[in-house]
C-alpha cells in the first residue's frame, strides 16, 4: 500500500487554558486582566465595553456596584497567562499583545530578579525603588499589592537572611527589604510563610525587634506577630528554634514601652504564641517575665490595650510557671479584680478566666507544696478585694453559659474561705503584700 494511502496521525490538540484565564464576559483568554472590588477578574476591553454600554455601573457576575475607576490591573494573573501561553504555544499573538510592565510591576520584578541572582546591593536598590513608589499615592500601593510586592520582598528577605547567617553578607539589604515590606504590608499567607519558614529570617526579625530604633522595632514586631498568627493556624511554620528568643523580645518590647502600637502588637503576638505553642510556649513567656510586666501595664491601660493584655495574661496562665508567677505577684489578683466591670464585657470574661486559673487546683498543686499555699493565698486575696461580690453580681446580671460555669467554679472556691477573711476596699490594693493577709478567727 502506498504511503499516500496511510492514515495520517491527527495533529496534537492544544491544551485548553484553565478556566480562571478566561474572561467571564467573552469566555476568551484574557489579554489584560483587571480585578474588580467584587472579587471578579475580567479582560479590560470586555469590562470597559460593558460599563460603557448603556451606562452600566454593576459587576456582570455579582451585580455589585462597579465603576471603571475601581478596576485594578491583575499583574499576577497576567504573568501566569503569559507563561502558560509561552509553555503551550497556544496563542503566540496573545503573548505579544500582553501590555508592557507598569513601573510597579517592573520594580517588583527587579526585586525578584535580584533575589534569584543573590545580588544584595541590587535587591536593596530595588526595595528602595518600591518604597518610593509606595509613598507617592494610595493607588501606587494598590498596584504594588496587585503585582505581588509583599510576596517578592518576603522571599527576598528570607533568602538574604539565610545568606547573612551563612556568610555574613546582606545585612544592609535586609534592613532595606524589611522597611519596604512593612510599608507594603499586610502580607498574604504565602509571604508570611516565606519569612516564617526560614529560621534565619525569624532570628533577624527578633534581633531587629530587640535592638533597632523605634520604627525598626515596630516593623519587626508587626512581622513577628503575622508569622506567629499564621503559625497558630498552619503547621508549615516551625518556630521552635526561635521560640525562646521570640518570647523574650516580645516581653522586652512591652517592658520598654517603645510606643502604644508596639505594645499592642506584642500583646497580640504573645497571645497567639501561647496558644499556638501550648503550655510550653506559655511557660516560655512566663519565664521571660510576661506576667509581672502585663500586670503592671494593666494598672493604667486604656480599653484596647487592657483587653489585649488580659488575653495575653490569660494565655500565659495556661502554664504552671505562669500561674506561679501570678500567685507570687502582689498586684496580680487585686488588679484583675479591679478590672472586672471596668473595661468591657470581653475584659470581664478574661479576668474571670485568669482568676479561675490562679485559684483553681492543678495537678502540680500538692497539698503541702508551695503552689498549693500560693493558690490558697490567692483565693484569700481575691476575697479581700471584693471578688466574691463581683462574681455574684456577674452571675445575677446574666452571662454566657461558659462564663457562668467559670463564675460558679470560682464562687465555689471562694466560699470555702468566706467568713474567715476581712475584706478591704477594692480600690486600695497598692500596699497589699502576700505576707500580710488578714485572717479572722
Amino acid at each position: 500500500m502506498s504511503s499516500s494511502l496511510q492514515p495520517r496521525t491527527p495533529p496534537p490538540t492544544k491544551e485548553e487554558p484553565p478556566p480562571e484565564f478566561l474572561c467571564p464576559i467573552t469566555l476568551d483568554l484574557m489579554r489584560d486582566p483587571v480585578a474588580a472590588p467584587t472579587g471578579i477578574t475580567y479582560d479590560r476591553a470586555a469590562i470597559s465595553s460593558w460599563l460603557l454600554s448603556g451606562g452600566q455601573r454593576t459587576c456582570p457576575v455579582t451585580h455589585g456596584d462597579l465603576r471603571a475607576a475601581d478596576l485594578v490591573p491583575n499583574h499576577t494573573l497576567r504573568r501566569l497567562i503569559h507563561d502558560w501561553c509561552a509553555a503551550n504555544h497556544h496563542a503566540p499573538r496573545v503573548v505579544e499583545r500582553v501590555p508592557p510592565a507598569t513601573p510597579e510591576e517592573a520594580a517588583v520584578a527587579d526585586v525578584e530578579a535580584a533575589a534569584r541572582a543573590g545580588d544584595a546591593e541590587r535587591c536593596a536598590a530595588a526595595a528602595r525603588w518600591v518604597q518610593r513608589l509606595a509613598r507617592l499615592t494610595e493607588q501606587n500601593r494598590l498596584l504594588l499589592a496587585s503585582a505581588g510586592a509583599a510576596r517578592a520582598l518576603a522571599v527576598a528577605f528570607a533568602s538574604f537572611a539565610d545568606d547573612d547567617a551563612a556568610a555574613g553578607i546582606g545585612g544592609d539589604a535586609l534592613d532595606d527589604v524589611l522597611a519596604t515590606l512593612a510599608l507594603v504590608a499586610p502580607m498574604d499567607e504565602e509571604a508570611v510563610v516565606a519569612v516564617g519558614s526560614s529560621r534565619a529570617s525569624v532570628a533577624r526579625l527578633v534581633a531587629a525587634a530587640a535592638n533597632g530604633g523605634r520604627q525598626r522595632r515596630l516593623q519587626a514586631v508587626v512581622m513577628i506577630r503575622q508569622v506567629v498568627s499564621v503559625s497558630f493556624h498552619r503547621y508549615g511554620i516551625d518556630l521552635s528554634a526561635n521560640a525562646d528568643a521570640i518570647a523574650q523580645v516580645l516581653v522586652k518590647a512591652i517592658r520598654d514601652a517603645v510606643c502604644p502600637q508596639v505594645t499592642r502588637t506584642c500583646l497580640v503576638a504573645a497571645y497567639h504564641l501561647a496558644y499556638a505553642g501550648g503550655e510550653g510556649a506559655a511557660a516560655r513567656l512566663a519565664a521571660a517575665g510576661l506576667v509581672p510586666v502585663v500586670v503592671e501595664l494593666l494598672v493604667d491601660a486604656d480599653r484596647g490595650t487592657a483587653e489585649k493584655a488580659l488575653a495575653a495574661l490569660d494565655a500565659a496562665l495556661a502554664s504552671g510557671a505562669g500561674r506561679a508567677c501570678a500567685r507570687a505577684d502582689a498586684l496580680a489578683v487585686p488588679v484583675l479584680v479591679k478590672k472586672m466591670f471596668s473595661v468591657s464585657d470581653a475584659a470581664t470574661e478574661l479576668v474571670l478566666s485568669a482568676l479561675l486559673r490562679i485559684c483553681k487546683k492543678w495537678p502540680e498543686d500538692g497539698e503541702d507544696s508551695a503552689a498549693a499555699k500560693g493558690r490558697r493565698l490567692a483565693i484569700i486575696e481575691a476575697l479581700q478585694v471584693g471578688a466574691l461580690q463581683k462574681v455574684l453580681l456577674l452571675i445575677q446580671a446574666g452571662c454566657r453559659d461558659e462564663t457562668k460555669e467559670k463564675a460558679t467554679d470560682l464562687l465555689r472556691l471562694m466560699v470555702r474561705y468566706q467568713g474567715k477573711v476581712e475584706c478591704v476596699d477594692t480600690m486600695d490594693f497598692r500596699g497589699l503584700k502576700r505576707g500580710t493577709t488578714v485572717l479572722t478567727t
